[in-house]
């Protein structure tokens, strides 16, 4: 992907007809990537779908499941050539606030145990790790264990 300008990421919900970049960008960013399915589904039933632009670019994505009193971040992506720029910041705080908007009092959330940029971003919002999930996601060596993680929203 090229460099793109300096507008500031714009944020606005996920459409159907987003999901070839929403699906590009989870490719590239990880090794085992959501279905086109998984994100059709949340699309289709009552989870928070949001996607971040730059100049009209979808670079990442963010999908939120609440009820109950809690929610559960699902998935948090920004492809890779936009990493480093706050992006993953900007989705997650907004999908703190639709945790709150949603009457939400504590929100969860899984992260691999060997992403360690992705676990100090949840740290330095807020969140504390709260357990562990042995064999968790698959990967190329077999499955790795997720750090489970929680911030109260109260």
């Amino acid at each position: 992907m090229a460099e793109r300008g300096t507008q500031p990421p714009h944020l606005r919900d996920m459409r159907f007809i987003d999901l070839p970049f929403v699906m590009r960008n989870e490719k590239a960013a990880y090794s085992h990537p959501w279905s086109e399915g998984h994100f059709r589904t949340s699309l289709k039933g009552r989870d928070v779908c949001a996607l971040v632009s730059l100049e009209d670019v979808v670079v990442g994505h963010g999908i939120l499941s609440a009820g109950a009193g809690e929610a559960h971040v699902l998935n948090l992506c920004v492809h890779p050539d936009f990493q480093g720029r706050g992006l993953g910041k900007v989705l997650l705080l907004h999908l703190i606030e639709q945790a709150k908007a949603r009457k939400a009092t504590s929100l969860f959330l899984e992260v691999r145990a060997s992403n360690h940029i992705a676990a100090a971003l949840y740290d330095r919002s807020g969140f504390n790790e709260i357990g562990r999930r042995p064999n968790y996601y698959p990967s190329d060596h077999g499955r790795e264990d997720a750090l489970v993680m929680a911030k109260e929203l109260l």
